[in-house]
């Protein structure tokens, strides 16, 4: 049988079929007077927002090609304080490969991608660029009508186009940081047991593990302490080398990983889409950890100079240039009118921040490497400025803040003044409250003063009707206390009357009764310098049976002579003014603390003293 066979020769009218597609809608895209939408979260070029974005540089650390480096603008302020660097991104489209890593490691979430990808030129030497967005530069972004497809590039692109943005669930950082153990305010306000329990190991090094090392903190802190550094051992768990870097710059980490103002934090780059790095809380569980700090730390004071250095005041600034001086080969002396070390460290916080074990734990160490502590000694009193200034090769003054301010009102003699009452409370035999405790102020001392004295009450009338109330000039949005110190203060109980002013104390047989208070118009005038107003026709009566004052305070300078203490000049902020070597106008005299910065805290006192104790060095070693 035949196999039957394919005639495989077309018709010579197939060619003539291929018309019939000349009318049909072709296939592929007419580029470019047709163009194919991106996807939503398509990968094109990229976005910057300048507003937001810090300079931090984690974009450039991530990327695997090295497409970006940070470069200086230098119309850009640069904000240390605030975590702000002059610097933004610049991109190299020769490298990039559009991953979007630089995106999900943005804490600011300044850095996008657009939908745009096309940028038509010649010159290879466009391909790199600082990127912007709309908001920054209006002149490069167009809308539909003026944006032309046949003029793409990176200085012609599409307004309104955004592509792949981070997504905080899925970013290359953990924004919520790991929750501090704390005694709950129902426990706490019953005595005074340290509020913050404290990170273990575990929960240290997962904190620890969400710092991206940007180094914005360093920048902010007064001290500039190695900060992640000392955060990157403790996630390597490392704890001795941590506190090694910690010591370099800080003497007295027990006193600050509780009680610091955190100016590291404010600048956190994870602070601006979630929670700053606890990098306080870290310093205190390298500081917890480490039991004895002189066995890890080995530190020994260089070879003696024979120079004599006397230290006034044991405070954070005291403390902190006493050790650092020490170990340069000086002899310091420190003296102070208080039983123990920490100055205003030691009588203001109250126990549940700042116990008294801690602070020893930092003071014993300093004085282990050979500073003398005279302490009971007041300087003016048990012995004469003008003898220690004969004595002593330089001086330096760290006395702090130490006489409560008074509003003067009528009759305010019948209360108590705030450091009086924290220090009887605190290494004294304590205080006597009453049920119905009133506190002027809404600063952080004023706060300290409230839960210290709702504690007592809590101690010495159990089980019956209490009350511990504020009031300040300050409305809600001034209140200088810090929003923690608010926030703890409200769960305990204390109630709070912003924005009304004392006015006269009012007494019932030589008792305290009450407070008149009147309202405030406005605590400052249009220069911005205090100068409270009131509505005289609002008046409130606030019952109580205790008042304490705690709106401010002054340092005392009372031990310094007359003819010195003329020599003394101050700024118009009615600080001591010192040199850039820390030197004040009085000779071989420095100063530093809060007696000559306005940030009144422990960390700045720390700064103080770096300075002040590179310029005594240097004034000793020159002679």
């Amino acid at each position: 049988m035949k196999e039957k066979t394919t005639d495989k020769k077309g018709s010579i009218l197939s060619p003539f079929k291929a018309v019939n597609f000349l009318f049909k809608k072709p296939r592929t895209l007419r580029y470019p007077f047709e163009r194919k939408e991106p996807a939503l979260r398509y990968r094109g070029f990229h976005l910057n927002d300048w507003e937001k974005c810090t300079g931090c540089g984690n974009c450039a650390d991530i990327c695997p090609n090295e497409a970006i480096e940070m470069v200086e603008i230098p119309e850009i302020e640069s904000k240390p304080e605030q975590g702000i660097k002059n610097e933004r991104p610049k991109l190299d489209y020769g490298r990039c490969c559009f991953c979007g890593l630089c995106v999900d490691i943005c804490p600011a979430g300044s850095l996008r991608l657009s939908r745009d990808y096309l940028h038509i030129h010649f010159d290879t030497n466009t391909f790199t660029f600082i990127p912007k967005d709309e908001k920054s530069d209006k002149e490069q972004f167009l809308g539909s009508e003026q944006y032309s497809i046949l003029k793409a590039s990176l200085a012609h692109r599409k307004e309104n186009y955004e592509g792949f943005a981070s997504d905080l669930e899925y970013s290359l950082f953990e924004p919520q940081r790991v929750p501090m153990p704390e005694v709950l305010p129902e426990e706490r306000k019953l005595s005074f047991i340290e509020q913050v329990i404290g990170y273990n190991k575990e929960e240290a090094k997962a904190e620890a593990s969400r710092c991206l090392e940007c180094k914005l903190c360093e920048q902010a802190c007064p001290a500039h302490l190695k900060i992640s550094d000392y955060i990157k051992a403790v996630y390597e768990d490392k704890p001795s080398e941590s506190l090694k870097k910690i010591f370099e710059d800080n003497p007295i980490p027990a006193i600050c990983g509780r009680i610091c103002m955190r100016h590291c934090e404010t600048a956190c780059s994870l602070s601006i889409q979630g929670e700053a790095v606890a990098i306080r809380w870290l310093k205190r569980f390298v500081a917890d950890a480490i039991k004895d700090y002189e066995t890890i730390l080995e530190l020994r004071a260089a070879k003696p100079t024979g120079k004599k250095v006397a230290v006034i005041g044991a405070g954070p600034s005291g403390l902190s240039i006493a050790y650092f001086l020490t170990l340069q080969g000086h002899k310091v002396v420190v003296f102070d009118s208080l039983p123990g070390g920490g100055g205003m460290m030691r009588v203001g916080p109250p126990l549940y921040r700042l116990p008294i074990e801690a602070i020893d734990k930092d003071v014993n160490h300093i004085a282990s490497l050979g500073v003398e502590f005279r302490f009971n000694t007041t300087v003016g009193k048990d012995i004469l400025f003008e003898d220690i200034l004969k004595e002593y090769d330089a001086i330096h003054l760290g006395i702090g803040t130490t006489l409560s301010r008074s509003t003067k009102v009528k009759d305010i003699d019948k209360a108590h003044l705030a450091l009086p009452f924290l220090q009887a409370n605190k290494i004294g035999s304590g205080t006597k409250v009453g049920k119905k405790i009133i506190v002027i102020g809404g600063g952080n001392v004023a706060m300290d003063v409230a839960r210290e004295a709702l504690r007592l009450q809590y101690m010495q009338y159990p089980n019956e009707e209490l009350i511990t109330k504020t009031v300040s000039l300050e409305d809600w949005n001034e209140l200088p206390a810090t929003a923690d110190e608010i926030e703890e203060a409200k769960a305990e109980g204390i109630q709070f009357n912003p924005a009304w002013g004392p006015r006269e104390v009012q007494l019932e047989n030589g008792r305290i009764k009450g407070l008149l208070c009147v309202k405030v118009k406005s605590v400052f005038d249009e220069q911005g310098r205090f100068s409270p107003t009131f509505y005289e026709e609002k008046q409130m009566f606030l019952e109580g049976d205790m008042i304490i004052e705690a709106i401010g305070q002054a340092p005392d300078f009372s031990f310094i002579p007359e003819e010195l203490f003329e020599k003394l000049e101050f700024t118009p902020r009615r600080k001591v003014k010192v040199g850039e070597n820390g030197m004040t106008t009085i000779p071989k005299v420095f100063a530093g603390g809060d007696i000559v910065n306005l940030n009144l805290d422990a960390v700045t006192a720390i700064a103080d003293a770096k300075i002040a104790a590179e310029g005594i060095d240097k004034m000793l070693c020159s002679k």
